[in-house]
C-alpha cells in the first residue's frame, strides 16, 4: 500500500500454548503517532518485538518499511529507532559519552558532534552533556534514552511505554516532542498504557 509504513494482517504469536498476540490487523500511514494503548501484560511489546525483527510471528502477514522485519536489510535498520521501556545505556560514562557511543554504532560520522548537540538540545539536556549517567533522575534518564533513540535520524520510531511512571508535566512534554518528530515527516509507533494519551495520536 503506497505511503504504508507498517502494515500487518492477523498477526499472531503464541509461546507453547499461551497466546501472545492474537489475529492483530493494522496499516500505518507515514508522517504518523501510532498509540497501542493496553494494559500490562496485554501483548504490546510482543508485538514491537514482532514489527522489529526479535520475534517470528506464528501465524500472519507483517510488513515494516516493505520488508519483512525477520529480513531485514542493514539498510532498512538504519532507518528504525526503538526506545525499549527499561534504561539500557551505560550508567559510568557521561551523557555525551553514552551519545557518542550509540551514534558510532549507528555510523553516524560527518557532522556527529552537531548532531550530538541538536538532539541533546532537543530534549533540553545539554547543560548536563557531562554528567555522568547515574547521577540523572529517572526523567533525565527517559530524555537520554529518547535523544539516544532519535541520533540516526530514524524515519521509523518505536517507543515502548516512553511515557510509563514519569510525572505528568514531563510526559506533556514527551509528546510535545513526539509531535515534534512527527512534524519533520517522522512516523511513530508509541505503545502506552495510558488511554488519555490516545487524544495526542493520529492513529490508536
Amino acid at each position: 500500500m503506497e505511503n504504508t509504513v507498517i502494515y500487518t494482517q492477523n498477526l499472531t504469536k503464541q509461546f507453547g500454548d499461551e497466546v501472545a498476540v492474537k489475529e492483530v490487523t493494522f496499516s500505518i500511514p507515514s508522517g504518523t503517532i501510532f498509540g497501542f494503548i493496553g494494559p500490562s501484560g496485554s501483548g504490546k511489546t510482543t508485538t514491537v518485538r514482532l514489527l522489529t525483527g526479535l520475534y517470528r510471528p506464528t501465524e500472519g502477514k507483517i510488513a515494516v518499511l516493505d520488508e519483512a522485519p525477520t529480513e531485514f536489510s542493514r539498510a532498512t535498520q538504519r532507518k528504525i529507532g526503538y526506545m525499549p521501556q527499561l534504561f539500557v545505556l551505560y550508567d559510568d560514562l557521561s551523557v555525551w559519552e553514552n551519545l557518542n557511543f550509540v551514534a558510532s554504532l549507528y555510523g553516524v560520522g560527518f557532522g556527529r558532534s552537531k548532531r550530538l548537540k541538536e538532539v541533546l538540545d532537543f530534549v533540553e539536556l545539554a547543560n548536563h552533556k557531562n554528567k555522568v549517567v547515574r547521577k540523572l533522575s529517572g526523567g533525565m534518564k527517559r530524555r537520554l534514552s529518547l535523544a539516544a533513540t532519535l541520533i540516526h535520524r530514524p524515519t521509523l520510531v518505536f517507543m515502548d511505554e516512553p511515557t510509563a511512571g514519569i510525572d505528568p508535566v514531563l510526559r506533556r512534554k514527551f509528546w510535545d516532542h513526539f509531535q515534534s518528530i512527527r512534524e519533520q515527516g517522522q512516523t511513530l509507533f508509541i505503545t502506552t498504557q495510558y488511554v488519555g494519551e490516545a487524544a495526542y495520536c493520529d492513529y490508536v
